[in-house]
């Protein structure tokens, strides 16, 4: 028996220097310990031994010997195949630029920031407001009490602790009030929620830029100029508006400013109505009950105020004519746009 191991284990190590590949050392691993191997073979052969616990020693340390150095054998196989990839992989450098596809900007991002910057020029400070408010923010603030008939015409989102999502970024008129005093001058942008039925000009999601002008001897000739400038600023031209009489409970008189559609150059089409205008703002001077609520002295101080519709605004820049497509997550449709 000792003599067969001795003669085995030499043509086993004679073997495994020839075996080059994985292939090689599964089959002298068959040879050897599969079912009907070398090994399996001295283990019948036991039987014919009368020293069987010195020969069954001899058998395991044998085969405790073979699976040890297939074991070797395999994990230098696998090291050098893994030296061979990264000696022949491409070598970082640092100094390429990386291969990738950049993203845009939303269109409404783009035409806020445009207009942030218009108003930014005139000396307009660009304050953020919360989007979940309190009733008295949202409508009590804004000389809308409760129970007040004006209320049915924005139909509210409602949480369960009372709060409500802003209808409206006039929501951020009286924390501004109190936050700056009078005279100031500063706007808002922010998403505001209705529960709306969606069409062309319509979503229940929208983007607003609230701007407040308070100080001295202020008019509507100032919010007239303030908003033929900036859109004038953002298309980069003369922008036909008009202004018609409008209710707003915050502001007295309120107005409409309606822009001439840019879409259909006025002839009229689904995203105005067929009317040829465009509502993207409504506006007037602060109803005194605002001003007083906010802390302003109005016997010193007037103001106005003014509610843009980005996502309108946005339709009109880039010809876009369904409201939907901004909120509809379509990258084919989004990245057409450039990015800052």
């Amino acid at each position: 028996m000792k003599e067969r191991i001795e003669q085995l284990s030499g043509e086993f190590a004679a073997a495994l220097g020839k075996a080059t590949d994985a292939k090689s050392l599964e089959e002298l691993r068959i040879e050897y310990l599969g079912k009907k191997g070398h090994v399996a073979e001295l283990m019948k052969g036991l039987r014919d031994v009368a020293d069987k616990k010195a020969a069954g020693q001899l058998i395991n340390s044998f085969k405790t010997e073979v699976e040890a150095k297939l074991t070797e054998a395999t994990e230098a196989l696998e090291r050098a195949a893994v030296e061979a990839q990264v000696r022949g992989a491409k070598k970082y450098n640092p100094s390429l630029i990386a291969e990738r596809e950049l993203g845009s900007y939303h269109p409404i991002t783009l035409v806020s920031r445009e207009v942030e910057a218009v108003f930014e020029s005139m000396g307009f400070t660009i304050e953020d407001y919360a989007e979940i408010v309190g009733d008295y923010e949202c409508f009590e603030a804004l000389n809308i009490p409760k129970h007040h008939p004006a209320r049915d015409m924005q139909d509210t989102y409602y949480l369960d602790n009372g709060q409500l999502l802003k209808t409206h970024t006039s929501a951020a008129q009286n924390a501004i009030m109190k936050k700056y005093g009078a005279p100031l001058r500063a706007i808002f942008p922010g998403r505001c929620f209705r529960n709306e039925s969606t069409d062309a000009c319509h979503e229940n999601t929208f983007f607003q830029m609230e701007g407040m002008m308070i100080g001295e001897d202020i008019s509507i000739s100032n919010l007239i100029y303030f908003m033929k400038t900036m859109l004038s600023e953002v298309f980069n031209r003369d922008v036909k508006v008009r202004l018609r009489p409008g209710f707003f409970p915050f502001v007295e008189p309120g107005f409409e400013l309606d822009i001439n559609c840019e879409i259909c150059g006025g002839k009229g089409c689904p995203s105005c109505k067929n009317s040829g205008w465009l509502e993207l703002c409504p506006c007037g001077m602060i109803h005194p009950n605002v001003l007083r609520d906010g802390g302003i002295d109005i016997e010193k101080y007037s103001g106005f105020a003014f509610g843009l519709g980005l996502t309108r605004l946005a339709m009109m820049k880039y010809g876009v004519k369904d409201i939907r497509d901004f909120n509809s997550g379509s990258l084919r449709a989004l990245s057409q746009f450039k990015s800052l």
